[in-house]
C-alpha cells in the first residue's frame, strides 16, 4: 500500500501504517453492528479515506500544535488519518449521532491516540464560548454544500485559522461567497487535484480573518431552511 501514498506525497513512518492498518481492522468489523460506512474493500479505504483525509494536509501549511475541530466527524473522516499523520494537531470530534461518537472513543482508545469526543449539534457547541473561535483548524468532509458547511464550521474557528473544507468534484465556492464573507472568512484558495483513481477532489481553503457576528450559527433548522 505504501507505493500509493509515496505516490501521492505521503510519507508515513511504520508506527503510522500500523496504525492505519489497525483502524481499517476495527472500523470494518464494527461496521458490522453499526453502520459508519460503505467503503470496507482495503484499496478502496486506503484511498478513499485515509489518503483523501491526509492530503490536505499536505497542501496546507498548518502549524505544529495546532488546535483542530471535525465537524460531523461520522466514522473520523479525515479527522483520525489527520491525527495519525499530523500526531501533533490536538483534534475534538463532533458528531450528533451518540452511536458514531462511541465508535470514536472506542476507535481513539484502540489506536492510543488522544482526541476529545463530543456527542453535540455542531450549531450549538458552535454558540459556547467554550469551543466558539478556539480553534486554529476546523475541517468537515462530504457534510453538506459549502454554504451550509460554513456556517457550521466557521464559528469555531479563531481569526487567523483556516477552514478545509474537502468536497468532490464540484467546486462549490461560487454559491459559498456570501455565507464566508458574513461569517467572517476569506476564501484564500481552491486547490483541485485527484486521488490515485483519478477522482476528482476540491479543497476548499478558507481563512478566517473577523470574527463571527453572534446571530451565527442560527438552529438547524433555519440554516436548512434559508441557506446563507
Amino acid at each position: 500500500m505504501n507505493e500509493k501514498y509515496a505516490e501521492c506525497g505521503i510519507i508515513l513512518d511504520g508506527k503510522q501504517q500500523i496504525q492505519l492498518d489497525k483502524l481499517a481492522a476495527y472500523m470494518v468489523e464494527y461496521n458490522k453492528n453499526v453502520n459508519l460506512t460503505r467503503i470496507i474493500e482495503p484499496d478502496e479505504i486506503t484511498e478513499k479515506h485515509y489518503i483523501d483525509s491526509i492530503l490536505p494536509l499536505t497542501m496546507v501549511d498548518v502549524p505544529r500544535g495546532t488546535s483542530a475541530i471535525d465537524v460531523g466527524a461520522g466514522a473520523g473522516f479525515p479527522s483520525l488519518p489527520m491525527k495519525i499523520y499530523r500526531p501533533d494537531l490536538e483534534f475534538t470530534l463532533i458528531d450528533s449521532s451518540n452511536k458514531r461518537v462511541t465508535y470514536l472513543t472506542s476507535a481513539c482508545e484502540m489506536l492510543g491516540i488522544q482526541c476529545r469526543t463530543l456527542h453535540v449539534r455542531g450549531e450549538e457547541l458552535g454558540r459556547d464560548p467554550a469551543y466558539r473561535e478556539k480553534f486554529g483548524l476546523a475541517t468537515a468532509r462530504a457534510v453538506a454544500q459549502l454554504n451550509v458547511l460554513c456556517e457550521y464550521c466557521l464559528p469555531f474557528v479563531k481569526v487567523g485559522g483556516v477552514f478545509l473544507a474537502l468536497k468532490g468534484e464540484k467546486d462549490e465556492t461560487s454559491g459559498a461567497e456570501n455565507a464566508v464573507k458574513k461569517l467572517g472568512g476569506e476564501i484564500e484558495d481552491i486547490k483541485r487535484y485527484e486521488l490515485p483513481s483519478g477522482d476528482k477532489r476540491t479543497l476548499a481553503v478558507i481563512r478566517k480573518v473577523s470574527p463571527t457576528p453572534p446571530a451565527y450559527p442560527r438552529p438547524s433548522a433555519k440554516i436548512a431552511k434559508k441557506p446563507l
